[in-house]
């Protein structure tokens, strides 16, 4: 199973659609799915206005293209992603393989390009309108997060880089199935030490993507673009966060992805029964919840 990469995407996308997508994997409970599901489109705003600091007018236009957005999400996703969930459930049970777990990664980014593409054209709507005082808000937003990225992966020291790599991996395990023996444990820290993972490649192509942005923001809205060449321009962009145009990185991304599929097949087979009927209950409560939301579409 790709137990390890499902709260990985939203990290590695950094768009919220793969957050709103993967809802199920931030969520430590039944009820808690519910209620954050029905909070994400105000989530959703203050997110993106964390970035834009939106005027009145933008703030009604945005509010109301992610209502938009979360109606069609609730209404024709949510029901897919649940069936999805139900195989999971079944499959969770047994042992697997590095191709099995690489399918269900490319199932969920299959999910998350899909809703992606969906919010576009709101989002061309809205950055059209952008002034050049907010695409520097957007600017120093990016600069803040990258002070905390350095701080997250880019630790000096080595030992203390690979300690904090672990930790965040264990977590992500023991989310899904409970708590791991130290064998466990001990398998995940081989497997994070030999992994071809680099935080400076990471943070160079991150950086580089947040100039791309920069500059098509200052494109689209200095003056205005038309609708369909900003939409165009978005749908370029995007394509470049799914698959890189630098053919350096994207070796290194499916150089990582095949590694992080058997990586995480290894220690999804190294798991008890009882630790795998942990993983099912949370992918059976998970997709219960995913219907009751998409039954309450209006």
């Amino acid at each position: 199973m790709t137990l390890l990469f499902v709260r990985n995407v939203v990290t590695r996308l950094r768009i919220i659609v793969a957050l709103l997508l993967l809802t199920p994997a931030l969520l430590t409970g039944c009820s808690a799915l519910r209620f954050g599901y029905n909070q994400a489109p105000e989530l959703a705003f203050w997110w993106l206005d964390g970035y834009a600091d939106f005027d009145e007018v933008q703030s009604r236009q945005a509010r109301e293209r992610i209502a938009q957005w979360f109606a069609w999400h609730r209404r024709s996703q949510l029901p897919d992603a649940a069936a999805l969930l139900a195989r999971m459930h079944s499959e969770v049970l047994a042992d697997t393989s590095p191709d099995r777990a690489c399918r269900w990664w490319s199932e969920w980014r299959q999910r998350a390009e899909t809703a992606a593409e969906q919010a576009l054209p709101g989002a061309a709507d809205v950055v059209t309108t952008l002034t050049p005082a907010q695409i520097q808000h957007v600017e120093r937003r990016y600069a803040r997060n990258n002070d905390e990225f350095r701080r997250d992966f880019l630790d000096k020291d080595p030992a203390r880089r690979l300690e904090r790599s672990v930790e965040r991996a264990v977590e992500r395990a023991e989310f899904f199935y409970g708590t791991l023996d130290e064998g466990q444990r001990a398998l995940v820290a081989r497997g994070v030490a030999a992994s071809p993972f680099d935080a400076e490649a990471w943070n160079a192509e991150r950086v580089q993507r947040q100039q791309e942005a920069l500059q098509l923001l200052r494109r689209l809205a200095n003056p205005p673009a038309e609708r369909d060449t900003a939409l165009a321009a978005l749908r370029a962009y995007m394509a470049h966060l799914w698959r890189s145009p630098r053919e350096p990185y994207r070796r290194y991304q499916e150089k990582l992805e095949a590694y992080n599929c058997s990586f995480a097949a290894s220690v999804h087979n190294s798991t008890t029964p009882a630790q795998r009927q942990a993983a099912a209950a949370k992918f059976k409560g998970w997709e219960v919840d995913l219907r009751a939301l998409a039954a309450s579409a209006e």
